[in-house]
């Protein structure tokens, strides 16, 4: 069978150029469906031999917090009818990385001890956005083990700073 990422692609390019200038919007529905599609229960009921299309794609719509456009619906049922229900996240990830592309940005995860306000996660933004010389799009993922302090990956890029960090570095150090 062929890599997710190959099969994705096609899916993700499609759409964005279906997409054209909301493609911002389309990134947040398409976020949704991969979410979605991440559950083993759906996939598994949409991998039956006995579910039709017709009743993914009702189940689908019926767990949708909202309602999706046209373009969006037109673009499920492609992918229900091609049996690609797997492919959702890593379409989503391909279509994020083609629109960050267009605006010249990168997404970027913050691991963080702790919770981060919305006041000091601007600051955090324009701070991490003179280390990395571009545009960031944050997002704050919980990891307690830091112990403190925040660990930023932008795509294959790390910068540490946690305490956890500190004391491996000095373990190192000690032992050596």
């Amino acid at each position: 069978m062929a890599e997710i990422a190959t099969i994705a692609r096609p899916y993700a390019e499609a759409l964005f150029k279906a997409a054209g200038s909301d493609a911002a919007g389309a990134s947040a529905w398409l976020d949704e469906l991969a979410a979605l599609a991440a559950n083993e229960q759906l996939r598994q009921f949409a991998d039956s031999p006995k579910t039709l299309p017709d009743q993914v794609l009702s189940l689908i719509s019926g767990v949708l917090k909202g309602n999706l456009p046209t373009m969006g619906q037109n673009f499920l049922r492609t992918v229900i009818d091609n049996g690609r229900i797997e492919a959702l996240p890593e379409i989503a990830a391909q279509f994020r990385a083609l629109k960050n592309a267009q605006l010249g940005a990168y997404d970027a995860v913050v691991y963080s001890a702790f919770e981060v306000d919305s006041a000091a996660l601007a600051e955090l933004s324009g701070v991490l956005e003179k280390r990395f010389g571009r545009k960031l799009n944050l997002q704050v993922t919980l990891q307690p083990d830091l112990i403190g302090g925040i660990r930023v990956v932008v795509g294959d890029e790390v910068l540490d700073t946690s305490v956890k960090a500190r004391l491996e570095q000095m373990k190192i150090a000690l032992t050596a």
